[in-house]
């Protein structure tokens, strides 16, 4: 049975771990992440994954989805908390939250997790540090059914609860993988024998119209930085240059839009009957 209790008061010793997950030190400390709201909670149960913990505002209204969300918390053996809603606007940092959040365990961010072969496109961003970009790309990769998002250096937290917000449950379908650009590089060119996937940067550098561009599956299409774009020497060691191009007077493209139109393209290219 799963265990129930209720809390009334801010000082709370389990009030004081919630708020603790919106930073990140403490979040990979407990490797635990804080997601909120009915809609996403319910996608990472479609997709199979389970909140540790239920946290719910006491006088919420009642919703069948919830009903069977607090059920399947309850028969995985999960806890479910009942708090008064301005502790739980306290925990979330909204003054207007949801009316349900859960915690999470982190998931498996290796490289050595992803199964490159299981998809035709699979999104990587370098230094990507705006949490609202790296969950619409999370989006963009669950919309065109990619494998998943590889952050390169030092990006954003995406189990950041901005994050994880802006994922829009994407989160829960899409792989995450973490690593710095000499573990990436070696193990995309070791892979099946040497060609573990074509590597396609957003770029001027001599770069060919992305609606021209010879996508190969799999393709692994890579945005920079918000400001500063790639690092030169990792564009050069791109199989494939790309540039969208810019009609009016701005020079470029949000990082995560640019991964979605790119990731489109290479859709209309690699699906099957194309």
């Amino acid at each position: 049975m799963a265990e129930r209790r209720t809390i009334t008061g801010f000082s709370n010793p389990l009030v004081k771990f919630l708020r603790s997950l919106r930073e990140k030190k403490h979040r990979k400390r407990e490797e635990r992440f804080l997601a909120e709201g009915l809609r996403l909670l319910t996608d990472a149960r479609e997709c199979g994954v389970l909140p540790e913990m239920l946290v719910m505002a006491i006088g919420r209204e009642p919703h069948p989805l919830l009903d069977a969300l607090e059920e399947a918390v309850a028969a995985a053996g999960g806890e479910i908390v009942e708090m008064d809603e301005e502790i739980l606007a306290k925990v979330t940092g909204k003054d207007n939250p949801q009316a349900v959040a859960g915690v999470f365990a982190e998931f498996d961010t290796r490289l050595a997790n992803l199964d490159r072969s299981a998809a035709p496109i699979w999104l990587v961003a370098q230094a990507l540090r705006d949490p609202g970009n790296l969950g619409t790309m999370l989006r963009t990769g669950d919309a065109v059914g990619a494998g998943g998002l590889i952050l390169i250096d030092d990006c954003a937290d995406p189990f950041s609860v901005e994050a994880v917000r802006a994922s829009m449950g994407a989160i829960f379908t899409q792989k995450i993988a973490i690593a710095r650009w000499d573990e990436f590089l070696p193990w995309l060119r070791n892979g099946d024998g040497g060609n573990g996937g074509q590597l396609v940067a957003a770029s001027l550098r001599d770069p060919t119209d992305y609606r021209e561009a010879p996508y190969a599956a799999p393709c692994f299409l890579m945005v920079g930085n918000e400001s500063q774009g790639l690092p030169q020497a990792y564009e050069e060691a791109c199989d494939l240059r790309v540039t969208i191009p810019m009609l009016g007077r701005a020079d470029s493209l949000n990082a995560a839009v640019a991964g979605a139109v790119l990731a489109y393209e290479a859709l209309a290219h690699l699906r099957p009957g194309k």
